[in-house]
This record gives C-alpha cells, structure tokens and sequence, in this order.
C-alpha cells in the first residue's frame, strides 16, 4: 500500500471514529427522557398506592389534589386510593352505618368530605384510572368498633385466641366463612360500585385468612357438616384443611364478582397479592387459581424483594407466567417504608427488570415514600421518576383483549 492510500485510510479510520465519539457524546448528554422515549412500550400500567399509614395524602383536599397533579406531572396513570382500612370506610357509607355505627372513619381530615368522590373526580379530570383498594379486607383492628360490635363475626385459632400480631398491632379478622360477614363485605364493595364512577376495585391477600385461624365454633360446624362429624385437622397446614378453606374464599370471591359485573360490567376486579406459594400457604388466597377462572382482570403482584436475583426469580415463576398470556400482570414494587429505606437506583433495577420481561407495568408501595420518607433529596428522587417515565402513556384497556 503506498502513502497517498495510507494517508487516505488512516484519515477515513480517525474521522469515522470521531463521528461515532460525537454521536455518543451528544447522546449521552441528553436528558435519560429522550434516550430512553423510543424503548418504552406503547402502552403501560404506572400505578402508586395511596394510604393513610405513615401518609396524610388523603386528610386534606388541597393535599390530594396536588399529590394527583405531582402524579399527573411524573407521568403516572392509574391511583389506588385505599378506602377500607382500620375498620373504617374512608368514604361515607350507610352500610358502614349500619353495621359499624359510623358512616365514615373519625379521622378529623376526612369529616365533611368525601374523599373517594375528590379522587375519582380530580383523578379522570387529569388522566389517571382510579381504582380504590379495599385494603383490610376480613382484617379488623381488635379494638375496633366492628370488633366490639360484632363478636360473634370473628374467628379464632385452635387456642380460641383471636389476637394476630401485624407488626405491633393487634389484629383480628372477620370469619369469611359466615354469611353475614359475607354479606357485609359484599354490601360495601357493591355500594362503591353503584355510587361512584370506579374503574375498578382491588383486593389483597387480606381478602383471605391467615391459615392458622378457622377453628371457631361457626367454621368446625360447617368443616364436620361437610365431612360427616370430623373435625378439622389439628394442624393448620394439614393440605386438605388449607384446600377447604380456600375453596370457601375462591367461591366467595366468584359471588362478589359475579355482583359487581351485574351492577357495572366494566368495573375492573384487580387482585394485588403476596407471590402464589405465601398467599395460598398463609392467606389461603388462591389467587392464580381466581385468575384460571376469570375472576381476575387485573394481576398487581407485589414482589416486595431487595435482592435482585430473589425479585427476578419471582418474576419467572410459572403461576406468574400463565397469568401474564391472559390478563395484564403488572408488579408492585416497594420504593420504600416509614422506617426502610429504599433507594431509587434499587427502584430504577427493578423497573428495568419488569420492562425487560415486558409485564403490563409497575406500581409503587406508596405514595409518601417515593420522594418524601426518604433519605434521597426529593428533588433528585423525582428527576429519577421523570427518567423512568419520560412520556405520558395510557394504561391498557384491561376489558379489551389481553395481548401480552
């Protein structure tokens, strides 16, 4: 090769090269928005939990209408407010009233107001699907007003102890084997569904029971009833007893959504639960069992993990795959408590793992703590959730046909 054709190539080589370093330089001097825009899916569930543990978000009008233009403004699309919670509806509610004695919890923020009406209304005015989470579920406070008014409505442990320890909180839980707790349960869900414009209504595990709880005198008559006088076995993990009792929540959960279809056809059922082996083992919800039967429209799986590998394998169990080929499944991630921090580069991981799976979306546990129980400036928390959804995006019509 002679000189002239060296020079030539060396020259091509360089410039080409400095093309390309230019290019990688302008790029990565653009905001992550603008990288990132044109790899996000068409359509995404970006949703946040809103509650009033650790959070005064929903005490205060003015408050919750700036918390749903914040989310407004980051590009989220879809609340779930909770609206059953401490034994208290968080909305006015003559079944509440009736059974309770108290339309509304006494919670000084909420008197006077509705809250779930400000949600719903300000929450479609700018954009986002509201769907309230009945939080609690059969679960009560003990010193509860439900508690005390109605005793003969709880279950108990083999002991005849009632007592379950949430934390420092002592709980007991509403027999959801009785009619009459069925029927209270259903009567507040429906009255929701008849009076306000919801997009849908969640349930939890909390819509189960803790496994070692059954053993009150209402469920050992039905258990010997159905098995001609035998008792329930002594061990609350005995596979029969598990199996019995959770068919009774599976045919319970086929009634309420039998109801709210005949009242609104397009009110979504979501579920957000624990993965399928701790729901079904501890809470008896048998929730990828409620999803082969239809009677799940919408899977929030909450997949509360710091360990990436563990989160990860969660996100590849089979139950959670064959979900995912009917219905939308998008994963709860938790950006923090009041007294654990998370920080968003665990945040940013996760996100980024759910999207590589491409699941329907992500929702966050909760609202207080994605930039302000932190450790992070919120500043710069907030910047990152901008990075993380650059552009406004409609969720997924979930009543249209699936399409993973």
């Amino acid at each position: 090769m002679n000189e002239f054709v060296k020079w030539w190539y060396k020259r091509g080589f360089l410039t080409g090269l400095m093309a390309l370093s230019l290019i990688a330089t302008m790029l990565l001097s653009l905001p992550l928005s603008a990288q990132t825009a044109s790899r996000l899916p068409t359509t995404e569930l970006r949703g946040v939990w809103l509650t009033n543990v650790d959070s005064n978000v929903l005490f205060e009008k003015q408050r919750l209408d700036k918390a749903l233009q914040n989310l407004k403004d980051l590009n989220f699309n879809i609340v779930y407010p909770t609206v059953w919670n401490w034994g208290w509806t968080l909305y006015p509610s003559q079944v509440a009233k009736r059974v309770i004695g108290k339309e509304l919890d006494p919670e000084p923020g909420l008197q006077g107001r509705d809250m779930l009406k400000e949600v719903v209304e300000e929450g479609h005015e700018k954009g986002l699907a509201v769907i309230p989470w009945f939080e609690f579920g059969f679960m009560a406070p003990a010193d509860s007003q439900l508690a005390k008014r109605r005793p003969q409505w709880l279950t108990s442990r083999r002991d005849g102890t009632q007592i379950w320890k949430e934390g420092t909180h002592d709980r007991v839980w509403l027999n959801p084997f009785r009619p009459d707790v069925q029927q209270f349960v259903q009567d507040l869900i429906i009255e929701m569904v008849k009076n306000y414009d919801i997009d849908g209504i969640q349930f939890d595990d909390h819509f189960g029971l803790p496994a070692e709880l059954g053993y009150d005198s209402y469920t050992v008559a039905l258990y010997k009833k159905e098995h001609r006088g035998k008792l329930p076995p002594k061990n609350p993990q005995d596979a029969e007893w598990l199996r019995w009792r959770a068919n009774k929540i599976t045919n319970y959960m086929k009634r309420v959504f039998t109801a709210v279809k005949a009242v609104k056809k397009d009110c979504i059922i979501s579920v957000a639960p624990n993965p399928q082996r701790f729901s079904y083992d501890f809470y008896l919800a048998d929730w990828a069992r409620w999803e082969r039967m239809g009677l799940v429209e919408e899977l929030v799986l909450q997949i509360y993990r710091n360990d990436l590998k563990v989160f990860n394998s969660e996100l590849d169990r089979p139950e959670v795959k064959a979900a995912r080929s009917h219905i939308p499944v998008s994963i709860g991630i938790i950006s923090g408590l009041k007294g654990k921090f998370v920080s968003m580069q665990q945040v940013q991981t996760q996100v980024q793992s759910v999207r590589d799976r491409k699941f329907a979306g992500m929702s966050f546990f909760f609202y207080e703590t994605l930039w302000n129980l932190t450790k992070e400036p919120s500043s710069e928390r907030q910047a990152s959730l901008r990075g993380i959804f650059p552009t406004p995006i409609k969720h997924p019509n979930l009543l249209a046909g699936w399409k993973p």
